[in-house]
């Protein structure tokens, strides 16, 4: 569907001077309270509850629309960067796009980071940009700039309906469901409505509200667009030859499966096949099952099944962080298949035999009734007994002893194994979710998230507390002491938000995770630390408490269990810091990659 025409209204250029002055149509006001509060009720109607509101003027109308109808419950966020995260985390937590806006100029631009990852992570967003009027741009108009695709291809739908104009109001409950439905559909993701406003911004009061006098709503709920069932018989038939009696791998990422349902058909399948099962956190699949591998990062590593490669391989959902699970899976030479329920199978080392788009459920469960033999019996014996060793090694090399100081994967098995039954647990990117996938052990009962699709560190904080929001439960954020303070923003008013809220800052002073690179041999000391150690020097407490958080530092593995149990029955928002030491991490990950090998040197 294309864009609708633009209908213009009617304005007059003032003649005193100032651009953005105009004179005009005394039923402007009503025109935008009244599609305002009409996109706002079909909104309602569908179901949506949640919406983000940065304070502005030019977005007065959508603004005011959203806290006049009851079925919304409105966050005021200052920061348009914490306030698109906190919007993607609502989605992530509830399902359904939380409706976002801001005022124009440079302010929709800080929503973009949190688009890319709604993009990339299909996660639903309805963004409401507000803007001036035609006749304001071209001229040098204050916070004016051009916001036509401001997103590019990161949105599934564009549409500028121009400003509110008379006889326009039949398709403004079009334009709602249109965006809903876009941002709902196949491939769920961000829309983006650049929305025009004329002077003055409000009108009456009965204007703004979603009460009577709105056109009406039709019955049948509009159908977004469905992605083509693409595993036909045939297809699940040839796949069945493909994989029947080969040693096999499923590897799961992030949106592997969505229901407890779906989780029982995969563990299933990989148990049958006699297959090791390689899952992210978010995946859904990393519980305690006799296929799943926790600890496949440090396995592969050691290099006992660089001569024992797979011959096939199922990939689920999105991308694991193993860099190393990459690497050896690449070198394989195995015949490998993407199976993604938004058909976005990602594929950086060009080494997918075929993708297909639907549920990696229904995909495995159609194999199973082609009807396929397991893998060989010491494959799958080879696996556990590397998992048996690999699992003894860490769990020794990590157990808390008394007051000594905690390690960086010591935090993330601790704030996993630490979490309440029916928690969320977001993580952030660098070290964090690379030890939490590496290091953490097994468990049911903890839903984890992670803003993957773009791998970036901002806006965690944010996105935690949307979830939190969402959840309506006890909430855990794992970061980075650099992620903490890229959004420091996002803490302005976190206390008062009413959540349950933790946050585990791992302190390393800078970035830690280019320690791991390559770059941090090739350059002298002070290169390196000026361009990639990024020393902050801040005392994270300190920073933490100022915006009237609780916040205390724990150096050790005992002291932080205590705090995590702490903070379960205290509630409200807490902030725990961690030190830790950016080279010694580095000799931690070597050292535990050092015991698992040697475990696994009797294979």
């Amino acid at each position: 569907m294309q864009p609708r025409s633009r209908p213009q209204g009617s304005a007059i250029k003032s003649t005193s001077g100032d651009p953005g002055a105009t004179v005009a149509n005394p039923d402007t006001g009503n025109l935008a309270s009244g599609f305002c509060a009409t996109l706002v009720h079909e909104w309602a109607e569908r179901g949506l509850t949640d919406a983000v509101v940065c304070p502005g003027s030019r977005n007065t109308p959508i603004s005011v629309a959203l806290a006049a109808n009851p079925s919304f419950t409105v966050h005021v966020v200052h920061d348009e960067r914490s306030a698109s995260f906190m919007a993607l985390g609502l989605a992530l937590a509830t399902g359904r796009p939380a409706v976002l806006t801001c005022t124009s100029g440079s302010a929709p631009a800080h929503f973009h980071p949190a688009v890319l990852e709604a993009d990339l992570s299909a996660v639903p967003m309805l963004v409401l940009t507000a803007d001036r009027p035609p006749e304001l741009h071209g001229v040098l108009a204050p916070q004016t700039t051009e916001q036509r695709d401001l997103y590019g291809s990161a949105v599934r739908w564009y549409c500028e309906p121009g400003a509110p104009a008379d006889g326009s109001q039949p398709w403004w409950r079009d334009l709602a469901r249109d965006a809903l439905s876009r941002a709902t559909g196949g491939v769920p993701g961000p829309v983006h409505l650049n929305l025009a406003f004329r002077e003055p911004l409000l009108g009456a009061p009965e204007a703004f509200s979603a009460a009577d006098g709105l056109p009406d709503t039709p019955a049948e709920a509009p159908r977004g667009p469905e992605l083509r069932w693409n595993l036909t018989d045939e297809d699940a038939g040839r796949l069945g030859g493909a994989i029947s009696g080969r040693r096999g791998i499923v590897v799961a990422g992030a949106r592997s499966v969505v229901d407890e349902e779906e989780r029982r058909v995969v563990l299933e399948f990989a148990e049958a096949m006699g297959w090791p099962l390689l899952a992210d956190a978010g995946s859904g699949l990393r519980v305690p099952s006799a296929s799943l591998v926790p600890h496949f990062d440090a396995i592969v590593r050691s290099g006992c099944f660089e001569d024992h490669p797979p011959e096939v391989v199922l990939r689920l959902g999105g991308l694991l962080t193993s860099k190393a699970l990459g690497g050896w899976l690449a070198r394989s030479g195995a015949q490998q298949f993407g199976i993604d329920r938004f058909g976005m199978c990602p594929d950086p080392d060009g080494v997918l035999t075929a993708k297909f788009n639907l549920a990696p459920s229904d995909a495995l469960g159609a194999i199973r009734v082609a009807g396929v033999e397991p893998g060989p019996d010491q494959w799958r014996d080879r696996w556990q007994e590397a998992q048996r060793l690999a699992a003894g090694a860490i769990g020794a090399a990590l157990e808390p002893r008394g007051s000594g100081a905690v390690t960086e994967p010591a935090v993330a098995r601790e704030v996993m194994a630490s979490m309440p039954e029916g928690g969320r647990l977001f993580v952030s990117s660098s070290m964090p979710v690379r030890d939490l996938e590496g290091f953490a052990a097994p468990r049911t009962g903890v839903v984890v998230y992670s803003n993957r699709g773009t791998n970036g560190i901002d806006g965690s904080i944010a996105t935690a507390c949307g979830i939190a929001i969402g959840s309506a439960g006890p909430t855990v954020a794992l970061c980075g002491d650099l992620a903490f303070l890229h959004d420091i923003g996002s803490l302005s008013g976190l206390a008062g938000r009413g959540v349950e809220l933790t946050i585990v800052v791992v302190d390393n002073d800078g970035g830690g995770i280019f320690h791991f690179l390559p770059q941090a041999q090739q350059l002298d000391g002070e290169t390196f630390e000026s361009l990639f150690g990024t020393p902050h020097g801040l005392d994270l407490v300190s920073v933490a408490s100022g915006f009237g958080l609780q916040a205390e530092r724990v150096a050790s593995q005992v002291g932080l269990a205590a705090v995590l149990a702490g903070a379960r029955t205290r509630g409200g928002v807490r902030v725990v810091v961690v030190p830790s030491a950016r080279t010694r991490n580095v000799d931690v990950h070597r050292a535990l990659d050092a015991v698992v090998a040697d475990a696994l040197g009797v294979l």
